[in-house]
């Protein structure tokens, strides 16, 4: 076949029949075989990616591409990028085959190898590397395989390409590990073929598939560390596990029995693929995708000595369930649970939990009186129902009506504003939830103090309030300075410290005269006033499963300077002496035991008195302020995930994976005015130590100091061995960075 360039040589690439002597005669099965491309399958996406880029505008002629990989894809960025007349610059680790780097430098590549990985595995450490690369070099683009569109895109030439050659195709099998091969092939091929049956093929250690990250797993090519966007788990209806054993074991056999010599990625899917046709129905048409070649690999696939037992055939296991060798989880698209989200948070965990869910192999979704307060809902493709979320009848009826039979895992939301009605809707369910005058207490911080006083837990002296003409005779009670707060607020908005009878009287009539809340619900009318306690402030991030209320640590917290509590930054784990931290942490049970907490995910707030820890605040979710991703640095624990677990009666993961230090700094205004802009960003990136730079706010926002949780303007993240490190990264950090202020007349 004639063609005018290399680049028009990519793709076309054959499907061959493989001989299965375990398969029935009237099954076929064939091998696409992408490793018949210049390089490998990732030709393809390099090919659409930055074509498509120079298209649009975004590559410059002559401007450098980036890219981090240590296999194909690197392969493919160098073959066009190079091709085109771009200096390409690889981000890789010391993973990388002597093979393939011999590759890039002869393509004239600039390769780049990270010496260590950080606290999120290797391709934590190049994305860091490559956030430095793209700093230093002028119009440089990064085609960012993991979250581009185009990735998945590019294989609808393969879809054509299996439709023209096979017509009708019943199974196909794919790795996974940007997501985009096995994705795109499908979602083009269900188009024709609604009936395909997709199997994804992943490694043992992967976190792809709900596994725990494993970083000493030796497989490339497919499984990740991180979750890619563009992995759509929507389209799966089982995947695979195999261990580096299996799966070099059987790139081994796919050379033997079919005179293939490919990569781990291409073996280990020939086992499920061989596997899936010894057992499959007459008539069936099975297609495995096989990605690269063989020739990177003849030192650590093909001089692999196995050391452990290689399973001839899978496990079945409820997805979820860790495992350690080949074991598969059923995953039907049409059968999926589904995982109601009463309303959920604007930002933040909100839009992640959607996504999580359908990672879990859920369904999620949202339930919302007004979807347009989502910004970011389109981006998870989730699909949002309208109705009234509070008027509970009118809820149940939305979720049976959308269910439509299928089976509902369970109901629960990230907004401090829906715990009542979620408590509500899973007891008119069924499913795992609080008990809802739990929720109500956690609510209404009227209802906590009660709950607590009664139980003799230590809380800060109060009174209720319910007119500003009860002001005088709380303050008498409580003592001067005092606090005054919403008994129903949330993210530090209107709680003020209040010098005198005046100023929290004036507080008070400001708090009572709102009938309405951010989300448009009624007030209850009530405020507390109490005692302010003089000391440093934490909170400890609980979990409570099965009767048990385990601590997964305390976060030290930092505020702004009164009279506001608005919550400046964060160090978790706080550095505090083992006596101190398990007195709050045991005070935190009590509280907990005190308004019947005993399901999921719980943020207690405290002050250490010169006496003692007091409670503060009981919040009856995950904790806000980005203390989850905190934690999720630190010990590799993701909160959000387990919370959904929770809320779907799976097994949950709280033991720490690591022991590191992570903490936070928030950027704020230092006046009154409208947003300029923000200066330092990039330089603060690059301290060691610091893990990201986000701001938030568009230039002409009006801002101010901060006075509630929706006046901070983004954030510094740092993770470190010590806390020490953390602190010394973001002082480091937030000295650079500048929050530019225009003032108004």
């Amino acid at each position: 076949m004639r063609h005018e360039t290399l680049l028009d040589a990519i793709g076309n690439t054959p499907a061959v029949k493989l001989r299965v002597a375990a398969a029935p005669d009237d099954v076929e099965v064939y091998a696409k075989l992408e490793l018949l491309n210049p390089f490998a399958m990732k030709d393809r996406v390099a090919r659409r990616i930055i074509l498509e880029a120079r298209r649009r505008g975004v590559l410059r002629p002559g401007a450098p591409i980036v890219e981090s990989s240590s296999g194909t894809m690197a392969l493919g960025v160098a073959l066009v990028g190079t091709y085109l007349g771009h200096p390409v610059h690889i981000v890789t680790d010391p993973r990388i085959d002597p093979v393939t780097l011999a590759k890039l430098r002869a393509l004239g590549c600039e390769v780049h190898v990270v010496k260590a990985m950080t606290a999120q595995g290797w391709q934590s450490a190049r994305l860091e590397r490559l956030a430095d690369l793209m700093r230093g070099l002028p119009d440089a683009w990064w085609p960012q395989q993991y979250s581009n569109p185009d990735n998945p895109a590019a294989y609808r030439t393969l879809a054509a390409e299996l439709l023209d050659d096979l017509g009708a195709v019943d199974v196909l099998v794919g790795s996974v590990g940007s997501g985009g091969s096995l994705c795109g092939t499908s979602a083009a091929l269900l188009e024709h073929l609604p009936d395909l049956k997709v199997v994804g093929v992943d490694c043992v250690g992967s976190v792809l598939f709900g596994q725990p990250d494993d970083a000493t797993r030796k497989q490339s090519g497919l499984g990740n560390s991180l979750h890619p966007d563009n992995i759509d788990y929507r389209l799966f209806d089982e995947v695979h596990w195999l261990s580096d054993d299996e799966a070099f074991d059987a790139t081994k056999s796919l050379a033997r029995q079919q005179k293939i010599f490919a990569g781990n990625t291409s073996g280990s899917v020939y086992r499920v693929l061989t596997h899936l046709a010894a057992r499959a129905a007459p008539g069936t048409r099975l297609v495995g995708i096989m990605p690269d070649r063989g020739d990177r690999y003849a030192d650590t696939v093909y001089g692999h000595e196995t050391a452990g037992p290689i399973s001839i055939a899978p496990s079945e296991v409820p997805f979820g369930t860790t495992v350690h060798s080949w074991s598969y989880a059923s995953l039907p698209r049409r059968e999926r649970p589904l995982l109601v989200f009463v309303e959920s948070n604007t930002t933040g965990t909100g839009m992640l939990a959607l996504r999580t869910a359908t990672r879990l192999g859920l369904a999620p979704v949202l339930l919302t009186k007004d979807a347009a307060r989502y910004p970011g809902l389109r981006e998870t493709s989730s699909p949002a129902v309208q109705c009234d979320t509070e008027d509970g009848a009118a809820v149940l009826d939305a979720v049976r009506a959308t269910a439509a039979g299928r089976t509902v895992a369970g109901v629960t939301t990230t907004s401090d504003f829906y715990l009542r009605h979620t408590a509500a809707l899973a007891r008119s369910l069924g499913r795992p939830g609080h008990d809802p005058a739990t929720a109500a207490a956690c609510r209404d911080k009227s209802l906590t103090r009660a709950t607590l006083s009664e139980a003799g837990v230590p809380q800060p002296a109060h009174v209720v309030v319910e007119s500003p003409d009860d002001v005088a005779a709380a303050v008498a009670r409580v003592g001067l300075p005092c606090v005054v707060k919403p008994a129903d607020g949330s993210g530090s908005q209107d709680v003020r410290w209040c010098a005198d009878e005046a100023s929290a009287v004036a507080q008070a009539v400001h708090i009572l005269s709102a009938t309405e809340n951010v989300r448009g619900q009624a007030r209850v009318g009530k405020l507390l006033v109490e005692e302010f306690v003089d000391g440093p402030e934490f909170s400890a991030e609980m979990f409570c499963a099965d009767g048990a209320a385990v601590c997964v640590g305390v976060t030290g917290r930092t505020t702004t300077a009164l009279p506001y509590f608005v919550e400046t930054g964060h160090l978790f784990p706080a550095a505090l002496p083992l006596e101190v931290r398990t007195q709050i942490e045991e005070l935190a049970r009590q509280a907990l035991k005190a308004i019947g907490f005993a399901f999921g995910p719980a943020h207690v707030e405290v002050r250490l008195s010169p006496t003692g820890p007091v409670v503060v605040e009981i919040n009856g979710r995950l904790a806000g302020g980005m203390i989850p991703e905190l934690v999720l640095a630190a010990t590799g624990t993701d909160l959000l995930e387990q919370q959904l677990r929770a809320a779907t009666g799976r097994p949950l993961a709280l033991t720490a994976q690591r022991v590191r230090h992570a903490g936070l700094r928030f950027l704020t205004a230092g006046e009154t005015g409208r947003l300029s802009g923000f200066t330092g960003v990039a330089e603060a990136a690059r301290i060691p130590g610091v893990q990201s730079v986000v701001t938030a706010g568009a230039p002409g926002q009006r801002v101010r100091p901060p006075q509630s949780a929706y006046d901070r303007l983004g954030h510094v993240l740092a993770v470190g061995a010590t806390p020490y490190e953390v602190e010394a990264s973001l002082d480091s950090a937030a000295a650079l960075i500048g929050v530019q202020i225009t003032r108004e007349p």
